[in-house]
């Protein structure tokens, strides 16, 4: 008999639901109100110590080095390998965080390969 495949619950999938809306949710917000607004970006480069200049400051830093997608890669080949709703948390998350801030290519793989883990068979019990 074939092993079945991965497939969250409804509840996990409710969490997943949340963690995707809201990765996305403030990705669009840091985007539109920090990133691309030109009274913001230039207060914050100025100098401003908000919270608002902070989250920007470090999601630029993380832009530059590709660490969206790069984490997110990295979760969704590990849930390739070895699937946990944990791994797909963080992938879901970075992925969705990675494109809509300018880094889509390997935020995109990671959703690629984060959908072809669905394929995947579940873990073995003990």
């Amino acid at each position: 008999m074939p092993r079945p495949l991965f497939l969250p619950t409804a509840r996990q999938t409710n969490w997943l639901l949340i963690i995707a809306f809201a990765s996305v949710g403030q990705a669009l917000y840091l985007r539109y109100m920090a990133i691309e607004n030109l009274n913001v970006e230039l207060t914050c480069q100025a100098g401003l110590k908000s919270w608002l200049c902070t989250a920007f400051h470090v999601s630029i830093a993380l832009y530059n080095h590709y660490v969206f997608g790069a984490v997110a890669l990295a979760a969704a080949l590990l849930n390739l390998v070895r699937p946990s709703i944990v791994l797909v948390a963080i992938a879901l998350a970075a992925s969705g965080l990675g494109i809509v801030l300018h880094n889509p290519e390997l935020s995109a793989l990671a959703a690629a390969v984060l959908i072809l883990s669905l394929a995947r068979s579940a873990p073995a019990t003990e």
